[in-house]
């Protein structure tokens, strides 16, 4: 498995409706593509969180923000992405992003059925004298076990030793949840049930 994110930050007046149109005419287009566990069509708005996008105080996102999250089931069609037509779409309308790349360390699946609104993402840099192996284990061992969880994964950056933690939700996120709040506008999902659930390696 592995795990992919870009971001493109948008100007704080920017018609978020733009992009809320895009995903909805485009999204579909990866419902069925070869090697792609899911990906989470991810957006933040400037003063909002969360699946209902409500306002918060102080609680808010500082930006707009589009950011794609992917897991990849298969290093193949991740290149065949990358490399094609879809991601040669987002850099002709939004320039071409930088792609950060996690390799896949565990996944957990939650016990609710249909599609996420929302996702949290958390990353950490890993202390120079941190055991990768047992900082990895115990991230798995703090994936969030609750009810509203869709599903949640850990990767590792070896270039950064930065760990990430990715969880997607049914309605809101808990409130208390680390990290950076997302909603989610639409998940393809072809090849996640081909994922294996717990450790990957």
């Amino acid at each position: 498995m592995h795990a992919m994110q870009y971001e493109i930050t948008l100007p704080a007046d920017y018609d978020m409706g733009i992009i809320r149109k895009r995903v909805a005419d485009k999204g579909h287009l990866l419902d069925d593509y070869p090697g792609l566990g899911l990906k989470a069509y991810l957006v933040r708005e400037r003063g909002r969180r969360g699946a209902a996008s409500r306002p918060e105080t102080g609680g808010g996102s500082p930006v707009n923000q589009y950011a794609p999250f992917y897991l990849w089931r298969t290093p193949e069609g991740m290149n065949s992405f990358l490399w094609g037509p879809g991601f040669r779409g987002v850099s002709a309308d939004f320039g071409r992003p930088a792609v950060r790349h996690w390799l896949g360390a565990g996944l957990r699946r939650g016990t609710s059925t249909g599609s996420p609104a929302a996702a949290t993402r958390r990353i950490e840099r890993l202390p120079e004298d941190a055991d990768p192996a047992e900082a990895v284990e115990r991230a798995l061992a703090g994936l969030p076990d609750h009810p509203g969880l869709h599903t949640a994964a850990v990767a590792v950056d070896p270039a950064r030793w930065e760990l990430l933690r990715i969880a997607l939700w049914h309605g809101d996120a808990p409130e208390d949840e680390p990290g950076v709040h997302y909603r989610v506008l639409h998940l393809c999902r072809p090849e996640l049930d081909r994922l294996p659930a717990g450790r990957h390696w």
